[in-house]
């Protein structure tokens, strides 16, 4: 049975560069490859001979040229392969009629035969190794040096070269798209409310190293005059693209349902109701804090989230830990959220976070709590930009964690 293969394919897929060629010497096909190593155009190659789309240089020393057109004659009378070993074979210069470019190839010639046995076609793979004759490595090719050696030496060297150029290409990207996926994710948390508390609050975002694409963390500041604001963060599981829908549907809900129903348990009701019927958002969690100034009370309501941290002026801390319910969607059925509420004296510092700030790999979640709650009492007189700076640092997440990290920090 013979093999179900698409040649075409197979040859503009490799990164070697090859073209086919008649017994006329007539260029009858050419990989994207050769394309790129030339820097020809397909319509410039197919159908011309090879020696007028790309002439010998008469210029070029020791009659050099002249070894390639000897290799496919060759080829044609014995029928066999022929290899041309480090061959300089000059090219025209596209931007310059009349001028050469300096070229060197590891060449290899292979026949295809018709059934009587005559050469029908020519296959040439031609490797553009420029590069090493003009690098040090050249010279270290001593006459001990096989000439198959010194052509796989050049071969190696000029794959080496292409894997660099394109590990370069790839660090490229990668960089550009991070930043855009950054770019998007701070776009979607735009908070306007937070420029009315430019000195008490301080947020952050950081993205997670091992993702290029956005992230399912938030946070959101509401005002909710004339003597309240309300503060959540939020996690959805997952990266990318849906995970960062997800999250923008759910950040958007709550920011609307705690401007409804000024109660944080009864807007993560709520947002949990909405959250089962949108495809991704079961399991995400969520935090919403409510702050009376008026009566210095903290009212809060939590849904599968670590606890948020109440860092009291004389350096001590305190979890708000006593209305936490399932993660968002996770019962089946409606359930009342529970809702807690402690006091603040001014000048205590409320800091909200998602677990890539404390939670770390075969690590009990406790171990990352206290770690938070020790570098809290260490910076507890830090303005809530410096303190958000300074957590950051100390919990080792400045430059990225496997986890994105949202964080708000607020001066009460």
């Amino acid at each position: 049975m013979a093999a179900d293969i698409d040649f075409t394919a197979f040859f503009d897929a490799t990164p070697s560069p090859y073209l086919v060629l008649d017994t006329d010497l007539v260029i009858r096909y050419v990989n994207r490859a050769y394309l790129r190593t030339t820097g020809r155009t397909r319509d410039g190659l197919i159908g011309s001979p090879f020696f007028d789309a790309l002439p010998e240089n008469p210029h070029a020393p020791d009659d050099t040229q002249h070894n390639l057109r000897r290799s496919l004659r060759r080829v044609l009378e014995t029928g066999r392969p022929d290899t041309l070993v480090l061959q300089r074979y000059d090219i025209p210069a596209l931007q310059q009629p009349g001028e050469f470019e300096e070229r060197w190839w590891s060449v290899v010639h292979t026949p295809i035969h018709r059934p009587d046995g005559k050469v029908k076609r020519i296959v040439q793979r031609a490797e553009d190794v420029t590069g090493f004759i003009h690098s040090h490595w050249a010279g270290q090719l001593t006459e001990e040096f096989t000439e198959r050696e010194k052509g796989l030496a050049a071969e190696l060297y000029a794959r080496a070269r292409e894997l660099h150029v394109l590990n370069e290409e790839l660090r490229r990207a990668h960089a550009r798209e991070r930043q855009v996926a950054v770019t998007l994710q701070e776009a979607m948390l735009s908070a306007p409310d937070l420029d009315r508390h430019i000195d008490s609050i301080a947020v952050r975002y950081q993205p997670a190293t091992t993702s290029l694409n956005v992230c399912g963390d938030w946070y959101d500041v509401v005002d909710l005059p004339p003597d309240r604001y309300a503060a959540a963060v939020g996690d959805v599981v997952g990266h990318g693209l849906h995970a960062a829908a997800v999250m923008g549907m759910l950040r958007s809900a709550l920011s609307a349902a705690i401007r409804t129903t000024p109660s944080p348990a009864q807007a993560l009701e709520v947002l949990g109701l909405y959250a089962r019927s949108l495809e991704g958002a079961t399991a995400a969690t969520a935090v919403k804090v409510l702050i009376d100034t008026r009566s210095r009370l903290i009212i809060y309501s939590n849904a599968g989230h670590p606890p948020p941290v109440l860092l009291h002026r004389d350096g001590t801390c305190e979890l708000l830990d006593q209305a936490t319910d399932p993660p968002l969607g996770a019962r089946v059925h409606h359930v009342p959220r529970p809702q807690a509420g402690l006091p603040y004296t001014p000048g205590d510092t409320l800091v909200l976070y998602t677990d890539g700030l404390i939670e770390r790999r075969e690590e009990d979640i406790d171990a990352g709590l206290a770690r938070l709650t020790t570098a809290l009492a260490e910076v507890s007189s830090h303005t809530p930009e410096q303190l958000a700076d300074a957590l950051l640092t100390r919990l080792d997440v400045a430059d990225g964690a496997p986890d994105d990290v949202a964080l708000i920090v607020i001066r009460l």
